[in-house]
């Protein structure tokens, strides 16, 4: 007779006190208003306060193990295992020997990869470097990676190098960068921040509301119509992708999210934005409530991030779907070696309802490399299927 389960405790709405106190130290600071990049900056950076500075769990299967919500290399270890073929291949192709992973997550991806790259007799692989801002994660990163550092150089990073080689991974980083919330009510454009309630009464709750300032300048981007519309402006990723530009001197980047191309990104009909919020693996629309406690997200608009990467001597290689890419990299040889329950877990790394489609694939490489990858054929990953048209 099977014991009976212990529900989990729902996760709180409210926002810790202490990060109340931090918010309205920063309103005050700033006037009573803070522009919604600056404020998503603080509800997920924010030093031992924000989402992905404090030590509460994030990443998991299910709600009852505390988390908010799964990522691929947490889903199943064939996502980093089938990568692993890319990430070889790019290495040779670019002539380099270090892999570079931005938001490293509880570790599951470089775990696995390094295990999987460890195995080829022909590996390239010296050096693995973890960028992380989370000292929880890092923590747990530390501790998960400590049986391979005998075997190669293990380290974490808090800044760029002067000169970057290196096979650079950004696996969900993207999504989870601040951005600018742009609004057009009545035919008109304004910046979507944030203020404080003042209570009417002592005892009343705290509360955050949204506040919206006229726009001083045009948009960056022309919206059709009149309507009303609600624009994600992604200055930071692209900042992120520049700098990321400067410092390399060689090798390529690869970047997987969710997201879409410009066309799809800010068709007309895309209105109310992307801005998304994930608590024990449940979806909402409200950032304003359990600050700190949650993430918050928007989709990439890959489009962007390319152009700014060529502008910046990086070149698109190849970009598709993270469906098409796993299977051009031999996903479903990977799969066979599987246990029947773990393939059904795989399969959604693939499913076009799941995160086959809605994820994608983006490669960047430095520009004077780009005609020894051609010489060889291209990036395995992209070789069917390619939409860097699209872009």
């Amino acid at each position: 007779m099977q014991p009976p389960s212990v529900p989990t405790p729902p996760k709180s709405l409210v926002t810790p006190p202490e990060m109340r106190a931090h918010l309205d130290a920063c309103l005050d600071q700033a006037g009573g208003w803070l522009s919604f990049d600056q404020f998503m900056a603080e509800a997920l950076y924010a030093p031992g306060l924000g989402y992905y500075a404090n030590a509460l769990p994030k990443l998991g299967q299910m709600p009852a193990d505390g988390s908010d919500f799964v990522t691929a290399p947490e889903l199943s270890p064939v996502f980093a295992r089938t990568l692993a073929k890319q990430v070889s291949q790019a290495m040779a192709l670019c002539g380099v020997d270090a892999i570079w992973e931005f938001g490293g997550g509880s570790g599951a991806l470089a775990e696995t990869l390094i295990e999987t790259l460890l195995q080829d007799p022909a590996c390239r692989l010296k050096q693995y470097v973890i960028v992380e801002l989370s000292a929880e994660l890092r923590a747990r990163q530390q501790t998960r990676l400590l049986p391979y550092m005998s075997r190669l150089s293990i380290r974490w990073a808090t800044e760029w190098p002067t000169q970057l080689a290196a096979v650079v991974i950004g696996n969900e980083v993207l999504d989870a960068m601040p951005v600018s919330l742009l609004v057009r009510r009545n035919g008109r454009w304004l910046e979507r921040g944030v203020s404080r309630v003042i209570p009417a009464e002592a005892a009343a709750d705290w509360r955050l509301a949204w506040a919206d300032r006229p726009l001083q300048t045009p948009p960056p981007r022309t919206i059709a119509g009149e309507h009303d519309y609600t624009l994600e402006w992604h200055a930071q990723a692209q900042a992120w992708i520049v700098a990321l530009a400067h410092a390399m001197d060689r090798g390529c980047v690869l970047l997987i999210d969710y997201g879409f191309t410009e066309a799809e990104y800010y068709h007309p009909q895309r209105h109310m934005g992307t801005l998304m919020c994930h608590q024990a693996h449940r979806a909402d629309t409200n950032p304003l409530v359990a600050v700190g406690l949650k993430d918050i997200t928007t989709h990439v608009d890959f489009t962007a991030i390319a152009v700014a990467a060529q502008d910046h001597e990086l070149a698109v290689m190849g970009f598709t779907s993270q469906g098409r890419f796993l299977i051009n990299c031999g996903f479903l040889e990977v799969l066979q070696s599987a246990s029947t329950e773990a393939q059904v877990q795989a399969l959604k790394l693939i499913h076009e309802h799941e995160m086959g489609e809605l994820f994608k694939v983006l490669i960047l490489c430095k520009d004077r490399h780009t005609v020894d990858v051609n010489a060889a054929g291209g990036f395995i990953g992209f070789t069917a299927f390619d939409r860097s048209h699209t872009l």
